[in-house]
C-alpha cells in the first residue's frame, strides 16, 4: 500500500492540537490509517508550514442564493437585507448554475468537506449530483397563513422526494425558515414530519425579531406592510424569539439555530432545559462574516461557551458574505473574540459540525479508517487550501 505523511507546526485531529513531533499517515486517497511519533515515520514525509486539520463542515448555507454575490448592500439590517433579497432583479436557470457551480468550487478548494445548506427549490440538485463535498440539503419552509400549511408542506414533499430520487445517499428535510415567517400550523407539521431527524432554523438574527414577539412592535411591522400582511402570522407571545417557536418542537428533533445574534443568557438556559426535559439537542451555528456583514454585530460567543453550548460555523450566502470560507470564519472569531481558544474554534469547524450534520463516521476528525480531506490552515489562520 501507498502511503501519505503529513508534518506540520501543528496537527489538529478534532479533539487537540499535536505539536510538530507528530505526523498524519493516510493512504493515496485520504483514508486516515494513523498518526505516528515523527521518529517512527521514516522517509517521504511532506513538511508543511501552518496547521492541518481535518475538513471543514459548513452548517449553514444557502447555495441556490450564489448568484447574489456583490449584488446585495450591507449594513442594511436584517429586514432591509430580505427586502433587498425580494427585489432582486431575476436571473436566467443559466447564470444561478454557473454561480452555484462557483461556489461548490470554491468551497472545496477552500478546505470544505460538507455542508449543511437551505433550499428552497430542487435547483441545486443537478450541482449537488458531481459536487465533491457531502450535502445535508434543509428544504426551508415560509408560510404565514394557516390554512395553507398543508398545501405547502405537499409541495414541499414533491420537492423532497425530487432530492432524494436524485441524491439517494444525502439526507433532505424539512425546516423552518424562522419564527416570523412560518405560522403555527406550518410550524405544527414540520414537527410532526421531522421526528428524530436534524432540522434548522434562523434564530434572532436581529434585534427586531425579538422586539415583535416580546412588545409587538418594530421594524417588522412595516416589513410585513410592504408585502401587504395585516395580520401578524404568529401572535406576539411577551417572550423571546426562541422561546417562542422552541416549544413548538417536541419530536426528539436535533434543531442547528442559526444566527444567533441577539440571543441572551435567558434564553440560552431556557433552551438547555427544554431540550433536555425533550429528548432534543440543540446547535448553535455561527456565521460571523454573514453577521457583521447584516447587523455589524457578532453572536455573545462567551455566553454561549459559558454553557458549554454545542457551536458549529458556517458561511451562510454569497448574499450575504464576501467569500465562503471557514478559514475566514476562524479568521473573523479571532479577530474581534481573540480570548477564543484556537483548539475550540477548530473543533467547532470540524468535528462538531461533523456531528450536527450526521457525517460523524466519515468526516470531522483524523481516526482511523475516516476520510475527512486534509486541510492546511497557512500565516496563522489568513488563508485555508485543501491539500487531500
Amino acid at each position: 500500500m501507498a502511503y501519505c505523511k503529513f508534518q506540520a507546526d501543528q496537527l489538529f485531529t478534532g479533539y487537540e492540537l499535536l505539536d510538530s513531533t507528530h505526523v498524519l499517515i493516510t493512504d493515496t486517497g485520504g483514508k486516515v490509517l494513523n498518526i505516528i511519533p515523527a521518529s517512527e515515520a521514516g522517509g517521504d514525509v511532506q513538511q508543511l508550514a501552518g496547521i492541518i486539520t481535518p475538513g471543514f463542515i459548513n452548517c449553514h448555507c444557502h447555495l441556490e442564493l450564489s448568484h447574489l454575490r456583490n449584488r446585495i448592500p450591507s449594513g442594511t439590517g436584517l429586514t432591509g437585507f430580505i427586502a433587498a433579497v425580494m427585489k432582486s432583479p431575476p436571473f436566467s436557470r443559466e447564470e444561478k448554475d454557473a454561480a452555484m457551480e462557483e461556489s461548490d468550487r470554491e468551497m472545496h478548494q477552500n478546505g470544505i468537506a460538507a455542508v449543511g445548506d437551505i433550499s428552497n427549490q430542487p435547483y441545486s440538485i443537478t450541482q449537488k449530483i458531481k459536487s465533491p463535498l457531502r450535502w445535508h440539503s434543509f428544504l426551508e419552509i415560509t408560510n404565514l397563513d394557516d390554512p395553507l400549511a398543508a398545501e405547502r408542506l405537499e409541495k414541499f414533499q414533491a420537492i423532497q422526494t425530487a432530492f432524494k430520487n436524485a441524491l439517494p445517499s444525502m439526507a433532505t428535510t424539512f425546516s423552518p425558515h424562522a419564527i416570523y415567517s412560518v405560522s403555527p400550523e406550518t410550524f405544527r407539521l414540520i414537527n410532526k414530519h421531522t421526528a428524530g431527524q436534524i432540522i434548522t432554523i434562523h434564530n434572532q438574527e436581529c434585534f427586531a425579531e425579538d422586539e415583535l414577539f416580546i412588545h409587538g412592535t418594530g421594524k417588522f411591522l412595516s416589513f410585513y406592510e410592504s408585502i401587504g400582511r395585516k395580520q401578524l402570522p404568529i401572535v406576539p407571545s411577551g417572550k423571546s424569539s426562541m422561546q417562542t417557536w422552541l416549544p413548538y418542537f417536541n419530536q426528539k428533533q436535533t434543531i442547528i439555530s442559526v444566527h444567533n445574534t441577539y440571543i441572551s443568557e435567558a434564553d440560552i438556559v431556557f433552551a438547555k432545559e427544554y431540550t433536555a426535559a425533550s429528548n432534543m439537542q440543540i446547535v448553535y451555528c455561527l456565521c460571523p462574516n454573514a453577521n457583521m456583514y447584516i447587523e455589524n454585530r457578532l453572536p455573545p460567543v462567551d455566553l454561549l461557551m459559558k454553557h458549554q453550548c454545542r457551536i458549529v460555523l458556517g458561511t451562510d450566502s454569497y448574499g450575504s458574505n464576501l467569500q465562503l470560507s471557514i478559514g475566514k470564519e476562524i479568521e473573523t472569531i479571532q479577530h474581534h473574540l481573540p480570548q477564543t481558544p484556537l483548539k475550540d474554534i477548530l473543533q467547532w469547524a470540524t468535528l462538531n459540525g461533523a456531528e450536527a450534520l450526521g457525517f460523524e463516521n466519515e468526516l470531522g476528525s483524523f481516526e482511523k479508517g475516516k476520510q475527512p480531506g486534509i486541510v492546511l490552515i497557512e500565516n496563522g489562520v489568513t488563508g485555508s487550501k485543501r491539500i487531500l
